[in-house]
């Protein structure tokens, strides 16, 4: 860059993620280029394979999170207190850019100086691999407009992230939604445009891993509610409360045979009319009926996982113990 500052910087956030790593840096690399230019850095979560060289050998600076207990927040944080661009699009390392995001967010952040952030669509890269990918890719699935929080992928200027300090670096997961709600109160807004932005690479394929990540979203539910108990707004504690009742009645309703055997099999037909009840009302977010049908059905199934990520937050906090990464992968 010869001393002169791009206008955009790329922070890409990694660990262990492998052939993933190079299609993200390749994508990036592919981008359409934005005015003022951009640069590239990828920091590292304590990998254990060799994706700091080959993010060095992709022409990307690269730095390392040194923490005993690293998380997705210190990298981010890393990566744009090392950035010299006015904008940073943050990337999760499992993603594919696509060509025409970056240069369309900036073009449409610009236009007021109060938004904060703006993020696209995001997808899966193998939607049809199987039910993990088939449900899971409705759940990126977003109304346009302007919106309470984004997600891991998302252009946010610098001068916001300033303001608020950055991500809370103590949250293992739902790091994002939390700092969209501190620059909301800022006054600053949260723009979710009507364009692809990434696809993302899941790479679930059975049950252990399936729970794991909604194991990971009950964990954030609580550890963020409990964090916002004495705040204006509190963060997420109505989706604690939501999956501790919709699990108490999946729980009842599959424990009702043994109290009362006749009740067998209605339980079954009242738990598949609830999951269509689901799949009707997310009816907006596909065209197709037996996908929509599977996402109901998981709708439901996801609150065990849920709830057991949440029972992990409180006996970590009666235990005043800090939990590693919840992975999946």
């Amino acid at each position: 860059m010869s001393g002169i500052k791009p206008a955009l910087t790329v922070v890409v956030i990694g660990r262990n993620e492998g052939e993933r790593l190079v299609r993200c840096l390749a994508s990036v690399r592919a981008m359409q280029p934005v005015q003022g230019g951009h640069e590239v850095i990828y920091v590292d979560s304590d990998s254990t394979d060799n994706s700091l060289q080959v993010a060095s050998d992709m022409g990307a600076r690269t730095l390392s999170v040194n923490s005993r207990k690293p998380t997705a927040a210190q990298g981010r944080n890393t990566g744009w207190r090392a950035a010299a661009g006015e904008w940073i699009l943050f990337l999760d390392g499992d993603t594919i850019l696509h060509p025409g995001f970056a240069s369309e967010a900036i073009r449409q952040a610009s236009s007021d100086e109060r938004i904060a952030a703006v993020w696209g669509h995001r997808r899966e890269l193998r939607p049809t691999a199987n039910f993990f990918h088939r449900v899971l890719d409705l759940d990126w699935v977003y109304a346009p407009g302007l919106t309470e929080f984004c997600g891991g992928d998302a252009l946010m200027r610098r001068s916001s992230l300033e303001q608020c300090g950055g991500f809370d670096e103590s949250l293992i997961a739902g790091e994002e939604p939390e700092l969209c709600a501190r620059l909301r109160a800022a006054g600053r807004l949260i723009l979710h445009v009507d364009a692809p932005m990434t696809q993302h690479d899941l790479a679930i394929s059975h049950w252990k891993q399936y729970w794991s990540r909604a194991s990971r979203a009950g964990y954030a539910y609580a550890q963020m509610a409990w964090k916002t108990r004495h705040a204006a707004v509190r963060l997420w504690a109505g989706e604690a409360r939501g999956n501790a009742v919709r699990s108490a009645v999946l729980l009842a309703l599959l424990a009702l045979p043994l109290a009362v055997p006749a009740a067998f099999p209605w339980n079954l037909l009242l738990l598949a009319a609830l999951a269509l009840r689901s799949a009707y009302r997310s009816r907006w977010k596909s065209t197709d009926r037996a996908t929509l049908i599977l996402y109901g059905f998981h709708s439901h199934l996801q609150q065990l996982p849920i709830l057991a990520g949440q029972i992990c937050f409180w006996w970590d906090l009666s235990r005043n113990r800090q939990r590693e990464l919840i992975e999946y992968k």
